[in-house]
């Protein structure tokens, strides 16, 4: 990657070092870039102090009761020790299998943070809520950014994972993506490339906002922009540029909001796969040598709000002479001349959702409401003509 290190992936090789591992995560939760696991201890400690309360509760019990029970109590309480025995069981096979995945998530960190270092940019582990405007990180709730490598030069890139959890009432789902978050030079309008071949979608928007381009482009994207926008999208997408997300990004779903540009895969891309990280920086070096030339784009529809242009006063020069009647008039004074400013019009800056699955969602309710409502007619007219 252009202004990055050469890329180095020897950290993410090398053998595992535990300690050294441990004793890296235990510094950044020091330091507050990671989050504690004060919760999953307490709920730990919780499950096992019930447990044991409710052994105690029946050993206290079979004991009171051995003299009505005799010979009955010792199985009446082995009876009920044993769901105790499985709920031990269970507690100390979760012990052992959280304490594994500890230990690797402990040397994935360790490994990224000396891949990070190594090529110069840094690492974050984790990022509640990411502050970033694409549509992926305003989904669901339990919002977050992990194992994030940010480089500065010679633009903001962030390479990262990132999940969020839905609900439909009765079951939650956590989704897991990958993502490439581009900073650009201007804003610009809000353009989704939805790749033909990844079997993913962003969103659904309003029919009249796809854009068909020139040549094989659309069998690789689907163009959407806003209404209006379709001239714009293709100041931006010139053929060079076509043919850089076709050889680079196909497998990746593109989104061009405000002054960012996100790449994102259903699969995580901050891994420790040497291989996936060479890609992903072949990826962002191939499209950072095509986007400075989008800096030049400017909304023609803010134009007509800048100030109307206006003329130069130039000082006269000492001892100059008045203008006569007789003296030809001084030509015309130049004009300056506003330039459009940097941003979006309204209209540009999002994309229209789609309602196809409210109508859908209506058509349904109202044919489980008419459908009953039209056989109990009938059924009723029947009835009186009998």
């Amino acid at each position: 990657m252009a202004g990055i290190r050469p890329f180095d992936a020897r950290a993410l090789l090398t053998p595992p070092d535990p300690r050294a591992a441990k004793a890296f995560t235990a510094q950044l939760r020091t330091e507050g870039k990671l989050p504690g696991t004060g919760a999953a201890i307490a709920a730990y400690a919780i499950a096992l102090a019930f447990i044991g309360g409710v052994g105690v509760v029946i050993i206290v019990l079979a004991v009171v009761l051995s003299p009505f029970l005799r010979e009955g109590s010792i199985i009446l309480g082995v009876l009920f020790l044993i769901p105790i025995g499985l709920g031990l069981g269970g507690l100390a096979l979760a012990w052992f299998v959280g304490q594994k995945t500890q230990r690797t998530q402990e040397d994935r960190r360790f490994r990224l943070a000396g891949f990070s270092r190594d090529v110069g940019m840094e690492y974050v582990p984790a990022v509640p809520a990411p502050p970033l405007p694409g549509v992926l990180f305003g989904i669901g709730s339990d919002r977050t950014g992990y194992d994030i490598l940010r480089g500065r030069e010679p633009r903001f890139v962030e390479i990262g994972n990132y999940a969020y959890t839905t609900s439909d009432g009765k079951n939650t789902h956590t989704s897991r993506w990958g993502y490439i978050a581009i900073r650009l030079d201007v804003p610009l309008p809000h353009i989704v490339l939805d790749a033909v071949g990844n079997g993913v979608k962003l969103g659904l928007w309003e029919r009249g906002q796809r854009l068909s381009l020139e040549g094989d482009f659309d069998r690789y994207f689907h163009l959407s922009c806003p209404e209006g926008y379709e001239r714009d999208a293709l100041y931006l997408f010139t053929p060079d540029v076509m043919a850089r997300f076709i050889d680079n990004a196909s497998a990746l779903e593109v989104e061009i909001v405000d002054d960012w540009m996100f790449l994102y895969s259903p699969e995580e891309l901050s891994t420790t796969d040497p291989a996936r990280w060479a890609w992903a920086f072949a990826v962002v070096s191939a499209l950072l040598d095509k986007l400075d030339q989008w800096a030049r784009w400017r909304d023609d529809r803010l134009q007509e709000a800048a100030p109307a242009p206006r003329p130069v006063p130039v000082a006269a020069a000492p001892g100059a002479v008045a203008p006569t009647a007789a003296a030809p008039a001084p030509a015309p004074l130049p004009m300056t001349f506003t330039p459009a400013p940097v941003g979006v019009a309204p209209p540009g800056q999002r994309l229209k959702r789609s309602n196809a699955w409210l109508i859908a969602l209506l058509v349904v309710a109202g044919s489980l409401i008419v459908i009953p409502l039209v056989a109990f007619a009938a059924g009723f007219l029947f009835f009186l003509a009998q």
